[in-house]
């Protein structure tokens, strides 16, 4: 399977959303000299460790949606008509982080890619969100990434401030009480810089209020080796923070 659902409390609407952390690569028509530096530059590496420690240490355990294929091979946060195509990074990247190629261009096969892993992939994260909002109430996405301390050349809005902890918002599906629970809870953030925007299925997207959304883009240098190291005792650091926001998000309504 391409991706894992881990089960949390029957009566949490929470989802860590966990898409960037897999450095698992199948067969997509990447070329192999390439892949090495870009799994290390791209990979929001460790971003699952968060996620599965922030879930041990909440008071209400979150579900979790975690990829397990890297975002080299099909990116599922990206859409078909989505503006990183202009760097050749929709969902099937044709471009690195540099601008150098991945791949050859192939329709067939990006075709095959999207019916096979990003189609159920985005059936499953709606069918997720669904089942969140059936039994709660409520469906709050928490999207867990990472970013580089330096800007890489692939960023279209990388000019801006890069703050430890980036919280990713939506104007209709990120309530303010959601957005000072996260402040609360992270300390030093910043708005929509570098990265802006959330993860919402498309079937919910700009469509119901109930379904929640926030990203939380944390700076790489405050838990592990840039690029593509290992992880230092920030991490623990980052996923107790994550807890507070997973135990608080409930009450913010």
């Amino acid at each position: 399977m391409a991706f894992d659902v881990l089960p949390g409390d029957s009566t949490s609407p929470v989802i860590l959303h966990v898409p960037h952390s897999s450095r698992q690569i199948v067969e997509s028509g990447l070329f192999p000299e390439m892949v090495a530096e870009e799994l290390d530059q791209l990979t929001d590496a460790h971003t699952d460790l968060i996620a599965f420690r922030a879930a041990d240490l909440a008071e209400k355990r979150p579900w979790i949606f975690v990829n397990r294929l890297s975002r080299l091979v099909v990116d599922p946060e990206r859409f078909v008509e989505d503006e990183m195509l202009a760097v050749g990074m929709g969902p099937v990247y044709t471009h690195g982080h540099a601008g150098r190629r991945l791949r050859a261009d192939d329709p067939a096969r990006d075709a095959i890619l999207l019916e096979t892993l990003f189609q159920p992939y985005a059936e499953a994260m709606t069918t997720l969100t669904g089942r969140r909002l059936a039994a709660t109430g409520r469906a709050l996405v928490l999207d867990v990434h990472s970013y580089p301390t330096a800007r890489l050349p692939y960023e279209l809005h990388g000019d801006g401030p890069r703050p430890p902890v980036c919280l990713g918002t939506d104007p209709f599906h990120t309530p303010e009480p959601l957005i000072a629970a996260a402040r609360s809870a992270f300390g030093d953030t910043g708005l929509n810089s570098p990265f802006a925007g959330c993860y919402v299925p498309l079937e919910y997207y700009h469509r119901d209020p109930a379904v929640q959304a926030l990203m939380v883009e944390v700076r790489r240098d405050q838990y592990m080796i840039e690029p593509g190291g290992a992880p230092t005792g920030g991490l623990e650091r980052i996923a107790r923070a994550l807890a507070t926001l997973v135990d608080t998000v409930p009450r913010t309504g």
